[in-house]
C-alpha cells in the first residue's frame, strides 16, 4: 500500500484510515484555537495593565501638582506634595489632624479612614481661604479641582479664620501651632463676663472658673496694713 502523509507531516505506512486522519485534524483545531484564546485574554490583560498604570499616574500628577502649590501657599515644603503617603501625611497635619491615619492607607481597605480626617482638614483649610461648607462637596468629589482652586487661585490663605470659626488650628505651616502647645481642654469663660453665645476675642484666653463649691479668691492687704473695715450692721427699727 502507497504511503500516506498524515497532517502533521508524518508518514503513515498503511496504519490510518480515514477516521484516524479526521481526528488528528479535529486535534489540531482544538489545539489553534486554545493557543488563540490564551493570546487573546494575555493581550487583554496587558492592555488592562497598562491602562491601569496610565491611569494611576495621571491621577497622581494631577494630585501632586495643585497639591504642591497648596503647600507652597501655606507655608509648607512643595516637595512634600510629590512623596506618595507621606503626603496625605503633610496635608492631613495642614488640616490640624493627626498625620498618622496616613499609614492605614496600607491596610487593605485602610485609606477609608485616613479620608474621612482628610476631608474634616478639607473644611478647616478652605476655611482659612474663606470658603463655605459647600466647597468642601467639590473636594469630596472632585479633589484635584479644589485643589487647583485653592493652589493656584487668588484667595489668600488666613489661618486666623479657622480660629475665628470655632476650629482647630494647623499642627504645620503659616500660623500653626504645635502639638505640645496645644493643651487637652481649654477653660471655660466666666458666663458674666462673655454673653451666652459669644467667644472671647481672637488671641485672648478664656478666664478659668475655680472648682465648683470654692469662691474665687479675693485680693488681700499688704502685710501689716488692715483691710477696708466693712460697714456696720443695719439695725432693724423694733415691731410694735
Amino acid at each position: 500500500m502507497p504511503d500516506r502523509v498524515c497532517v502533521h507531516g508524518a508518514v503513515a505506512r498503511g496504519t490510518h484510515t480515514g477516521d484516524d486522519i479526521i481526528d488528528d485534524y479535529d486535534s489540531y483545531d482544538n489545539y489553534t484555537s486554545s493557543d488563540v484564546a490564551l493570546q487573546t485574554a494575555l493581550l487583554v490583560w496587558g492592555v488592562a495593565l497598562i491602562a491601569t498604570v496610565v491611569l494611576a499616574v495621571v491621577s497622581y500628577v494631577l494630585i501632586a501638582i495643585p497639591l504642591s502649590a497648596l503647600f507652597r501657599k501655606t507655608g509648607v515644603e512643595p516637595w512634600k506634595a510629590w512623596v506618595p503617603v507621606y503626603s496625605t501625611y503633610t496635608w492631613l497635619r495642614l488640616g490640624g489632624q493627626n498625620g498618622n491615619w496616613a499609614w492605614l492607607s496600607f491596610v487593605p481597605y485602610g485609606s477609608i479612614v485616613p479620608s474621612i480626617f482628610l476631608y474634616i482638614g478639607m473644611h478647616r483649610t478652605g476655611k482659612a481661604f474663606g470658603k463655605d461648607t459647600g466647597f468642601l462637596v467639590l473636594g469630596i468629589f472632585l479633589p484635584w479641582v479644589w485643589l487647583f482652586i485653592l493652589g493656584f487661585g487668588r484667595d489668600q490663605y488666613r489661618p486666623e479664620l479657622i480660629a475665628a470659626a470655632g476650629l482647630g488650628a494647623p499642627y504645620i505651616g503659616t500660623g500653626a501651632v504645635p502639638a505640645e502647645q496645644r493643651v487637652a481642654q481649654q477653660p471655660y469663660p466666666n458666663p458674666q463676663q462673655y454673653p451666652y453665645g459669644q467667644q472671647p476675642p481672637y488671641g485672648q484666653q478664656p478666664t478659668a472658673q475655680p472648682p465648683y463649691g470654692q469662691q474665687p479668691p479675693t485680693a488681700q492687704p499688704p502685710y501689716g496694713e488692715q483691710g477696708p473695715t466693712p460697714p456696720p450692721p443695719t439695725e432693724l427699727p423694733p415691731r410694735s
